[in-house]
């Protein structure tokens, strides 16, 4: 026989009162709210990390944009002080003779053509340098750039002409050119 099958009077005499019969019906509820209340701390915990990663990124960006302020700002010194320099008459004056090569009337200008065996830098060898009779001793005068292409070009088709005549006088010399395998270029021919 269960306690809520006896009657009222044999529960109270069994020791079950009716406050404890409602406590044990509340008991079967306390999981449901057990869930509830986790799932009500699972969200307020995502709020919160959701508001610290919103403040850490945010954070991380103010700083960004300050750093990128101070840049700004130093760029900007520096360009007003290369405008302050441009209005020194003196600096403007160098730069001048620096970058365009400018000279006062009656100064005479100087131009440097291998000007890395002046500063110590990679000096060019006898062997690389032209020891054709037109380029001895003689210092052309700088040509404009369609003039000077055509005289780069037409120095070295010359070169390769000259290549052409020596190559073609060993052949005919009766010594036959050797290719990389080691068998002349003239055997080759005899036997075609």
């Amino acid at each position: 026989m269960t306690k809520a099958s006896l009657p009222r009077s044999q529960r109270a005499s069994a020791g079950v009162s009716g406050s404890q019969d409602r406590k044990g019906g509340k008991r079967g509820r306390s999981p449901v709210s057990l869930c509830i209340s986790l799932i009500i701390v699972f969200i307020g915990a995502i709020q919160l990390v959701s508001t610290f990663h919103t403040y850490a990124v945010n954070l991380s960006e103010l700083n960004g944009l300050k750093n990128q302020q101070a840049t700004l700002v130093a760029q900007k010194s520096q360009l007003e002080n290369d405008i302050a320099r441009w209005n020194d008459q003196a600096y403007v004056t160098a730069q001048a003779r620096d970058r365009l090569g400018f000279v006062f009337p009656g100064e005479q200008a100087i131009r440097v053509l291998n000007p890395e065996s002046v500063i110590g830098g990679k000096v060019p060898s006898a062997k690389s340098k032209s020891t054709s009779p037109s380029d001895k001793g003689q210092v052309r005068p700088p040509l404009p750039w369609y003039r000077e292409m055509a005289y780069s070009l037409g120095k070295a088709d010359a070169s390769a002409q000259a290549k052409t005549q020596t190559q073609s006088q060993s052949d005919s010399g009766g010594q036959g050119r050797t290719s990389p395998g080691g068998a002349s270029d003239s055997g080759r021919e005899d036997q075609r």
